[in-house]
């Protein structure tokens, strides 16, 4: 395998990528930000110079000012972007007084006497602070406005240059300039920015590279703490990849698999062996148990032909009762056979049959016990409710199981049966509800009840539950139970009604 299509090659490979992605864009923002600083310095000491060359020219030039020199229209001082920067020219004489100004308010006025009088240059208050007060030498000391850059309050510069004439004496050229500090500040503000972004946008990269990466890890630590649980159902989704944690996937599904496979074989290990005994056992026990059944059987037969009473009245009743026996007789037989063929396929004769009829069959079996015991039985038969598709015995089967079963967990305190016989909502059912008030089952019970040997009672083989299941299933039906402790049980039975 290539080492960059490994889990450790690929991460190592991005962080190199975003490593490199940042240094490069921040020192191009630093290359960038530097030549847009020097180009600002380059335009501000342009304008410098042009300001000094046109102070000094209207130092020479007496009869022009130097607003008249910036207004030729052939003058070639001054370009656009030095005329901007460009605040004022102030010319200042020997005795500090301003001769000179691109501001009409620091022009010389004529006096009462005829007389020049000359703005000071201490007057001008507002000056901004110098910045190249190194020039002027020993004039610094005495210069009357020395404010240097320290001055934070002021966003503009002044720059003085002492200029020496020979008929004039000692000038000087103050040239104001404005500052580009908040540009520079925009510039810098936005290389922050810029980087914060690439940074931004690295951490979110990082973060989503650390999520894309140990996500697998924390499928698989999810994975091992549900098998460590007992489901071994559970799947790795990444084994599709290419790298070493497709590889751990693929190893850990496999594995689970297995860990599957020998459960299931396992648990029909375990229910062969269950199965085997049970089956030894009743073959064991049946013989014993069929023997008397017959013999019961018939005995009815002698009874009903010879003893019958000849009251017409009397041998309805007579008649009810032997036929109820044999019935009862036939039903443990049944139950024999079931008990019996359990392990082996059974084969329903599926035929239009009437529930309620199957139901009022198993209703009769329940009915001494229920009386006995104070239980009510209530049955609601909705109308135009269509035959089902199944097999009566084996129906009758699910329903005495049931029965028997909710009446026995009312018969220390009585109570009440519901029977409910109603078409289902998916039109292709008839569904059968059978209720009680009794003690209702545990939680943890609910999911045991239909596996076979699974009982809770003392003498129960926990085969009825699971026969009823497995009839439940041959009539390509379902069975739903819900249950709550102190309030009762409900089974719902759904199966198949008659195609027509």
């Amino acid at each position: 395998m290539s080492f960059f299509k490994t889990f450790r090659g690929r991460l190592l490979l991005i962080l190199a990528l975003l490593i490199v992605a940042t240094l490069g864009v921040q020192y191009y923002l630093n290359y960038l930000t530097q030549q847009e600083n020097i180009e600002l310095r380059d335009a501000q000491a342009q304008a410098l110079v042009a300001g000094i060359a046109l102070g000094t020219t209207g130092l020479t030039s007496p009869e022009e000012r130097v607003v008249d020199l910036i207004n030729r229209p052939d003058q070639t001082f001054l370009d656009d972007a030095s005329k901007e920067k460009i605040i004022d020219i102030i010319i200042i004489d020997d005795e500090w007084r301003v001769s000179d100004s691109l501001n009409e308010d620091y022009f010389p006025t004529l006096g009462d006497d005829g007389k020049l009088v000359y703005k000071m240059l201490s007057e001008l208050t507002d000056l901004p602070p110098l910045m190249e007060g190194g020039r002027l030498g020993d004039d610094l000391r005495n210069f009357p406005n020395k404010k240097t850059a320290a001055n934070k309050n002021s966003d503009n510069e002044a720059h003085a240059v002492p200029i020496e004439t020979t008929s004039k004496g000692r000038w000087y050229v103050m040239v104001l300039l404005r500052n580009d500090k908040s540009e520079a500040a925009r510039r810098a503000a936005r290389s922050l920015l810029v980087t914060l972004a690439v940074l931004s946008m690295t951490t979110l990269i990082t973060f989503f590279l650390v999520w894309r990466f140990t996500r697998p890890i924390a499928n698989l630590s999810d994975a091992a703490r549900r098998v460590a649980d007992g489901d071994l159902c559970v799947r790795v989704p990444d084994e599709h990849r290419q790298d070493e944690m497709g590889q751990l996937a693929q190893r850990f599904n496999e594995m689970t698999a297995e860990l599957e496979k020998s459960k299931e074989l396992e648990a029909q290990l375990q229910q062969a062996e269950k199965s085997a005994v049970i089956g030894r056992l009743g073959s064991a026990i049946a013989h014993e148990i069929r023997n008397p059944l017959n013999y019961i059987n018939l005995t009815l037969d002698h009874l009903r032909s010879k003893f019958a009473p000849e009251e017409p009245e009397k041998r309805e009743t007579f008649e009810k009762l032997t036929s109820q026996l044999k019935a009862e007789v036939a039903r443990i037989n049944q139950q024999i056979s079931d008990f019996l063929n359990y392990s082996r396929p059974a084969k329903a004769d599926l035929k239009p049959t009437d529930v309620r009829t199957v139901i009022d069959d198993s209703l009769r079996i329940i009915e001494a016990q229920a009386s006995e015991n104070g239980i009510k039985v209530g049955v609601v038969e909705h109308e135009n409710v269509p035959k089902i598709l199944g097999d009566p015995e084996f129906l009758r089967s699910v329903f005495n199981n049931l029965m028997i079963n909710a009446v026995q967990a009312m018969e220390k305190s009585g109570g009440r049966l519901n029977i409910k016989i109603t078409p289902d909502e998916n039109q292709s059912f008839v569904r059968i509800e059978i209720a009680d008030t009794g003690n209702g089952i545990p939680e943890e019970n609910l999911s045991k009840i239909f596996e076979p040997y699974f009982s809770t009672k003392e003498t129960g083989t926990g085969l009825g539950l699971a026969i009823v299941q497995k009839i439940v299933d041959i009539h390509h039906g379902t069975i739903e139970v819900e249950s709550k402790m102190g309030e009762g049980t409900r089974f719902t039975v759904r199966l198949l009604k008659e195609k027509f």
